[in-house]
């Protein structure tokens, strides 16, 4: 969510910021709103006073035992006229909330402007596409050769879009999560493992609810509950209607959890194979910082996510996302992708965004700035990384001629093997 101030009194530039991201929002109507409401809020107060001074005066008649009807009665006008100003108020108020709520954050300056991906401006590579001797299969028919992965008795048991994993996909699955939460707390987090169902204040405060809801799965219950959609949301309301403590800044969490989406609009998408299920797992980063150095900490936060890909020794490029590409709460994203062989492209990873006070006005999470004055800090979350698409991606980079999948050599202590057969 904006600050109210930032959309009164820079307008135009929001205007533009709209504009680049090709949101459709009713900038206007807000403004409109704004100037009615600050009007009545003032004209409240004038006769809030007119009638304290009324009833002085009416007191003071009272006392000297004099007529006070026509006071009494010009004050009941006072007291009708404000009725009908807060009831308007409060009308203006839901109005004006609903309006903010659906506003998209302001993207940074550094983001490049285009209606979609294909303004996406590549930022680095690193390491080299592998080189293979025979025509690389993708993952599905190397899980499949293998046994070891089984879409169709997944598809038996509960629908499209899930996957049993046996064997060497299980276990190089569960050594990722490992894998992973050891580097990110060797690089500094603290590892959390929150709950997997979320209320709907938490996702209101990450930027999911109201706007994305088709996308979420709501439970059967009496309370409003989801399942999570990414580590993301239990995470980052750790901290939610919380100040806190400006020397302890910033905070770092990386945590696992299973996450689950509708995928609501990508109906012929990546059907096939891992790349998009409705259930996933994932490791996630999460930054709690200052407004000063949330910029610094986003470059820091997207190199301990490469970091992962480097030590697996997959290729990949980092892309930063255009305006027209970006989440509706970041302002700016940078996506890791990383090269698929097996399907001949690159693949996003990770999104690493930095969503500056936008989640923490949501979920009103501040720092004390001073004695008696507090800020809202930076949020920043990226993942680091979903454990399926990791596992995609060694499955194709890794295969071999004969059917195998070595394993890099970073998971060998954690799959006590160095090849998949």
């Amino acid at each position: 969510m904006l600050s109210r101030d930032y959309l009164r009194e820079h307008a135009d530039e929001y205007r533009t910021a709209l504009k680049n991201r090709g949101a459709n929002v009713d900038i206007e109507r807000f403004l409109e709103l704004d100037g009615e409401r600050r009007r009545s809020i003032v004209s409240v107060e004038q006769l809030k006073a007119q009638r304290n001074s009324a009833s002085q005066e009416i007191a003071t008649l009272k006392k000297n035992k004099q007529d006070a009807s026509s006071q009494i009665e010009a004050m009941k006008r006072v007291g009708d006229e404000i009725k009908v100003l807060d009831d308007r108020l409060a009308q203006i108020e839901e109005e004006f909330r609903n309006l903010e709520i659906g506003f998209p954050n302001v993207p940074h300056e550094s983001v490049p402007v285009g209606v979609d991906e294909s303004a996406n401006r590549v930022e680095r590579t690193w390491g080299e596409k592998p080189s293979f001797s025979f025509a690389p299969n993708n993952h599905w028919d190397i899980g499949d050769a293998l046994g070891i992965l089984d879409f169709e008795r997944a598809a038996k048991v509960t629908g499209a879009r899930f996957a049993f994993l046996y064997a060497g996909a299980a276990k190089l699955n569960r050594a990722l999560m490992n894998f992973m939460l050891d580097v990110h707390e060797r690089q500094g987090y603290t590892e959390v493992l929150p709950p997997f169902i979320v209320n709907g204040d938490s996702l209101f405060g990450t930027g999911q609810l109201p706007k994305f809801e088709e996308d979420l799965f709501r439970l059967r219950h009496e309370k409003p509950w989801y399942l999570v959609p990414t580590a993301e949301v239990p995470v980052t309301n750790i901290h939610r209607d919380e100040i806190l403590d400006a020397a302890k800044l910033p905070i770092h969490y990386t945590a696992y959890t299973p996450c689950f989406r509708s995928e609501a609009g990508s109906a012929g998408k990546d059907t096939r194979g891992l790349i998009r299920q409705h259930q996933f797992e994932k490791v996630e980063l999460v930054k709690f910082t200052l407004p000063d150095t949330s910029w610094e900490e986003h470059e820091k936060l997207t190199r301990d996510a490469e970091e992962i890909l480097q030590l697996l020794g997959l290729h990949y490029r980092v892309v930063t996302l255009s305006t027209g590409d970006m989440s509706f709460a970041s302002a700016k994203t940078y996506d890791i992708e990383v090269w698929l062989p097996g399907q001949d492209t690159y693949r996003e990873i990770s999104s690493c965004s930095n969503f500056t006070d936008f989640q923490a006005r949501r979920a009103n999470i501040r720092y004390r700035a001073g004695e008696k004055q507090t800020r809202f800090v930076h949020t920043l979350n990226g993942s680091g990384l979903p454990l399926g698409r990791t596992l995609v991606a060694i499955l194709e980079n890794y295969q071999q001629e004969d059917g195998s999948v070595i394993v890099p050599e970073a998971l060998r202590p954690y799959m006590k093997t160095d090849r998949i057969r």
